[in-house]
Order: C-alpha cells, then structure tokens, then sequence
C-alpha cells in the first residue's frame, strides 16, 4: 500500500508486456490516442529547448500504421513490440521518455527527477510515494532509479479510487 493509502498489485505479465503504462505517459491529454500534439507538450516538460518537431514527424510516421493522425495503443504496442523482437532497444520511444526524465543526464531518475515527472504529469505524489516509486525500480535515495527501474515502475498495475494517484 502507498503512503497515500493507494494500493499496488503487480502485474501478472512480465516486465515490458503490457505497454499501457509506457502508453498513457505519452497520451498526455489522455483521451487514448497520441497525437503530435501529446509528444510536443510531453517533451516540451522535460526541454528547455522544446520539442523537436523531426523526431515527432518522424515518431508519429513510424507508430501511426493506418495513417489517421493519432497512434492508437494498438499501433502503439505492435510498434514497440517488434521493436523488443528485435532486441533493439536503441532509439525506442521509452528511451526517450527515461532520457527526457532524466533531467541531468546521469542516466538515473533522482527522487527530483520523479517528483517533477510526477508534478507536470499531474500525478499526485508525496515524497514517500517517490521513495517507494525509487525502492519498487531496485534503486535508492542517493542513486536513484535506472531505466530498467523505470521499466519495473511502469509495470506496476495501481488499484484503487484514482488510478492517477500514487
């Protein structure tokens, strides 16, 4: 149970099967489909430069395999999927997401870099909640979260009033 009395049940699949969580951070105005406009307001939270409006071109061509516009989670998991099959793991959309979050580029997530993730993002979370978030990835106060870390946070299934706290 978090601190916030929200409880946590894992997920019955393994690490990186379900992408719904990977999906619903870039779903930005979280009306189940990304838009161009879901990645630029997503990245512009993270850089100070904004949104690199190639590489959102190019995202969305890649991802958007009926050509509508948006990705929906299908498209979303198909592409993600053959990218896992493939064991390629550079240039996958969650690297960029840890990248962007990674605000220092120690290639880490700090307690500081969770909790501003969690604040933009509109997630409500105390700083117990992020020290649990940290201790649930295999990391620590002083070092942080790794990528593979954030993969075991996003693999976790949140259970209770509000999906969107702890």
């Amino acid at each position: 149970m978090c601190p916030s009395g929200t409880t946590l049940r894992a997920q019955t699949t393994a690490v990186g099967s379900d992408l719904r969580p990977a999906f619903n951070v870039l779903d930005v105005d979280h009306d189940g489909k990304i838009s161009g406009d879901d990645l630029r307001k997503f990245y512009s939270g993270f850089s100070s430069g904004g949104a690199d409006e190639e590489a959102i071109k190019t995202m969305m061509s890649e991802a958007d395999l009926n050509k509508d516009g948006f990705v929906e989670y299908y498209e979303f998991e198909r592409v993600l999927g053959s990218q896992k099959r493939s064991s390629s793991r550079n240039g996958g959309v969650m690297e960029d997401v840890f990248r962007i979050m990674d605000k220092d580029g120690d290639g880490k997530l700090s307690h500081e870099d969770l909790k501003s993730y969690m604040e933009w993002a509109g997630f409500s979370a105390n700083d117990e909640d992020i020290r649990a978030m940290i201790r649930l990835g295999g990391g620590d106060e002083k070092d942080g979260v790794s990528y593979d870390g954030l993969l075991k946070i996003l693999a976790i299934d949140f259970v209770g009033e509000s999906s969107r706290s702890c």
